[in-house]
């Protein structure tokens, strides 16, 4: 038998997944496995419409949580809230301040 190890992406995490291929009409081996662990990585946060961003409310290397407004986007004349998706540090900011982005553009990184 054999072991093989892949990466996995699964909303936006990743996560390392161990494969074991087992000989025809043999009982694979019953053991716990451990749950899967996330890798280190990074979120990337993008625009969820095209709009202008108004505020760039954090700073590189700043620590947030979960649910913490990051932007201020307007779109439609609206001003829309751009939040983090999760607990992290902001690794790296992608827009400035009256800058247009459009649907999908990285706003910016969470390690």
């Amino acid at each position: 038998m054999s072991a093989k190890t892949y990466h996995i992406t699964l909303n936006g995490k990743v996560y390392e997944v161990e494969i074991e291929e087992v000989a025809a009409g043999t009982t694979p081996k019953q053991t716990a496995a451990p749950a899967a662990k996330p890798v280190a990585s990074r979120e990337s946060v993008t625009a969820p419409m095209p709009g202008t961003i108004l505020n760039v409310l954090v700073k590189q290397g700043q620590a947030v949580k979960k649910g913490q407004v990051l932007v201020i986007l307007e779109a439609m004349k609206m001003e829309n809230e751009i939040v983090a998706p999760a607990d992290g540090q902001v690794a790296s900011i992608s827009v400035d301040k009256g800058q247009n982005v459009n649907l999908g553009d990285s706003i910016l990184e969470i390690a």
